[in-house]
């Protein structure tokens, strides 16, 4: 166990990493596994890959060898990567439902009447902190059911109308969101609803794996864009985590695409929300659970409690986790906003932008080189970031770019 602490932010050495290939782990991540979801999910008529931009000048700033950034801004207009979650697992929970194979079936034939007369209309539930419950709610609305989301308290009035503008009941409670998730878990049996939710527990796996797996086909676009491009894998991986799903749903299929040679991957979480931080710390690698209200801008990782089977992975896998303050988060979105001349401009929220900031600080603002030594930052190394949301919340966009909230 290794615990560095420096202001803005602190790294928990993972002591219980190992780069020995774990086939129970990884299984679900297989190549063709993928590819067959994110055949899938192209067939849905407004799909196009999201861009994967190159960082050439920011790279040569922070004395790196390369960065690239994958752009979840501009995924299915919902200005979020959720959406990859939400639409490949509530499309298989029907295809299942029906007794047919998802990889035979498009999303136009799943939108048929004949599948809406079999089924009936389904409702499905969810709690998020936006972007997740926006996604279920398009995916559950243009499959023709309906959708119930609930929000943690804290959360902003404008990412509530968004989800209500995909069709959905949806409503901002008075408890964080670990309670908001056990609240739906209770309505989903009280009322026969179906809970698409992005965290594991034991007896409620099948979903979030769906989620998860619909997420890893980010992942793959991401390594066919490098290689049509001509780029070298990634030697680092910085993946933003609240329950973890999405972190482990990217390494995942990074480590089995480049098992002869698995870039290192690193976790990045608010201080407010650090559960992972806490968890790696433990002598014996339980999951720690982080409660109260957990303030935090990084709204999409306000979350206390790992996912079970995310944590199993990242425990075995990640080399350390970064506890963030909000002004990494704040630096990142200044970042994105403001490139250095002949790098794109990129829009980035709260949560998609806190990687970049902390990359960003760990070459440029640290004064302790402790931090980049211990995960093997360094000249030589090629990072890979994912810009996971646009400006879900304008107003404090505006706040943060324009006038200067939460100053480094």
């Amino acid at each position: 166990m290794q615990k560095i602490i420096q202001e803005d932010i602190k790294l928990a050495v993972n002591h219980f990493y190992s780069p020995e290939y774990n086939k129970e782990e990884l299984a679900p991540f297989e190549e063709t596994k993928i590819k067959g979801i994110h055949e899938f999910q192209k067939t849905h008529r407004s799909y196009t890959e999201t861009p994967l931009y190159h960082l050439k000048n920011l790279a040569e700033h922070l004395n790196v060898a390369d960065i690239r950034m994958k752009d979840e801004s501009q995924r299915f207009g919902l200005n979020a990567f959720k959406v990859m979650g939400g639409i490949y697992a509530i499309a298989r929970y029907l295809a299942d439902r029906l007794g047919e194979n998802i990889e035979n079936l498009s999303f136009e034939e799943l939108q048929s009447p004949k599948v809406k007369e079999k089924l009936g209309e389904l409702t499905f539930i969810t709690a998020t902190d936006g972007n997740h419950g926006r996604g279920v709610a398009w995916a559950a609305r243009e499959l023709g059911h309906q959708s119930v989301v609930y929000m943690p308290k804290g959360s902003t009035e404008r990412r509530l109308q968004a989800i209500r503008d995909e069709g959905a009941h949806a409503e901002i409670t008075d408890i964080n969101y670990d309670d908001t998730v056990r609240m739906c878990a209770n309505l989903a049996d009280e009322n026969g609803w179906v809970l698409v939710q992005d965290t594991a527990w034991d007896g409620y796996e099948d979903i979030p794996l769906w989620i998860m797996q619909g997420y890893a086909s980010i992942a793959k676009e991401a390594v066919d864009q490098l290689d049509a491009d001509g780029g070298q894998q990634p030697t680092h991986i910085f993946l933003q985590a609240g329950v973890g799903s999405f972190a482990a749903a990217i390494a995942g299929y990074m480590l089995e695409h480049y098992r002869d040679d698995p870039p290192m991957i690193v976790v990045v979480e608010p201080e407010q929300a650090e559960c992972y931080y806490r968890s790696f710390l433990t002598e014996d690698g339980t999951r720690e659970i982080v409660t109260g209200d957990m303030n935090t801008i990084m709204a999409g990782l306000s979350c206390g409690e790992p996912n079970t089977s995310a944590y199993r992975l990242l425990r075995q896998y990640a080399k350390g986790t970064f506890s963030c303050n909000d002004n990494i988060a704040a630096l990142g979105m200044r970042l994105y906003g403001n490139p250095m001349k002949g790098d794109p401009r990129v829009i980035s929220g709260e949560s998609g932008a806190v990687t970049l900031g902390l990359l960003y600080y760990l070459r440029k603002l640290a004064n302790d080189p402790a931090h980049g030594q211990a995960i093997s930052l360094d000249a030589n190394s090629r990072v890979l970031l994912i810009s996971t949301e646009g400006d879900t919340d304008p107003a404090t966009y505006q706040k943060v770019v324009w006038e200067g909230l939460c100053p480094n």
